[in-house]
């Protein structure tokens, strides 16, 4: 019997355990991959401590996958064992709803996510179905592509469909795991890119990742400072702060969007005159499909956006998963099993 290593959360609230598990063999429409990086996104204490619906234990968690594939089960002909890949939020859909009969897979009402509907990527193994799987360009390192499945794709993907052009003046609020690739992102997509943080220290960081602007919302109103450069398009807001957001919505301009990935349990306070008297609108962005997380990784290579990141071998989950989640990590946790 071949073994692998694995940590597991074996309940809700408890401690990680690293353990072997048999290799699973992948099914019908199923691909195994063997694991060569997983980030650790802050989503997966939904998983750690049992906040999502219908979660069972023990569970593996982890969504932001880059590996090989090692086995492909009865029924894939796309995929063959070799291939580069990535698993990102967008693991399988069931292609009957009508989001999926619309083509929408990653608003899939039966959406499969690694780590939560079935183990995910804290593990040398990982079985997925076919459909989640997204190519990874060969000159694309593990480690880098694991956080570009779920913080990469989020960012991207709503900016890119954010209906902004070339020039336009998008502000990115927050300067974090989402953010400085939201920056990178904006920048190479060829935005007027203003970055907006917490403090004069993270000036020079946000103009190394591409901003051309900084404002420092501790000592200045950041939305008055929008209206003085000549409002903005859009805000990609990646702070989880719902008072920080709603804060920014007179600094759009008409038609702009405040456009939210940063996951924030407040309610937002808008007052609906706000939004009426310039068509602003407020819009989330919920990540992709497994071929928009390809789109991701391709334009990554192609523009030379990369994530931030800090590695931990898979002993080390507990340690990495605190750093993660204290916000001591710069930026994204990565687990190399």
């Amino acid at each position: 019997m071949k073994e692998m290593k694995v940590a597991q959360v074996p309940r809700p609230g408890a401690d990680f355990e690293l353990l072997t598990r048999e290799i699973p063999e992948p099914g019908a429409g199923q691909v195994r991959v063997r694991v060569e990086a997983c980030g650790i996104c802050h989503s997966d204490d939904f998983v750690k401590q049992g906040l999502w619906p219908g979660l069972t234990f023990p569970r593996v968690p982890g969504h932001e996958i880059a590996g090989v594939i090692d086995a492909v089960g009865e029924g894939v002909t796309t995929w063959k064992p070799g291939q580069r890949v990535g698993i990102g939020w967008h693991g399988g859909n069931c292609f009957k709803c009508d989001p999926c009969r619309r083509g929408d897979f990653v608003t899939c009402v039966n959406l499969k996510i690694p780590g939560f509907t079935h183990d995910g990527g804290y593990a040398e193994y990982v079985v997925n179905p076919a459909e989640g799987l997204a190519r990874m360009p060969d000159d694309l390192k593990p480690a880098d592509a694991a956080p570009l499945m779920c913080a990469g794709i989020t960012t991207y993907n709503a900016l890119r469909h954010s209906g902004a052009m070339g020039g336009d003046l998008v502000a990115v609020h927050g300067i974090g795991g989402l953010g400085h690739l939201g920056i990178q992102f904006a920048r190479q997509l060829g935005f007027h890119t203003v970055a907006i943080g917490r403090g004069q220290d993270k000036e020079d960081l946000a103009r190394q990742l591409g901003a051309h602007r900084y404002i420092d919302s501790d000592t200045a109103d950041a939305a008055k400072e929008l209206e003085r450069m000549g409002s903005a398009r859009v805000v990609l807001a990646t702070a989880p702060s719902s008072k920080a957001m709603s804060d920014l919505v007179p600094g759009l301009g008409v038609g702009g969007v405040l456009l939210i990935v940063g996951a924030a349990a407040e309610p937002l306070t808008v007052a609906p005159v706000q939004l009426l008297q310039s068509r602003r609108s407020i819009q989330g962005w919920p990540s992709g499909s497994s071929r928009d997380s390809e789109d991701t990784l391709a334009f990554s290579v192609q523009s030379g956006v990369r994530p931030m990141i800090e590695t931990f071998p898979l002993a080390k989950v507990a340690e990495a998963y605190d750093r993660m989640f204290t916000g001591k990590v710069r930026f994204r946790a990565v687990l190399i099993p």
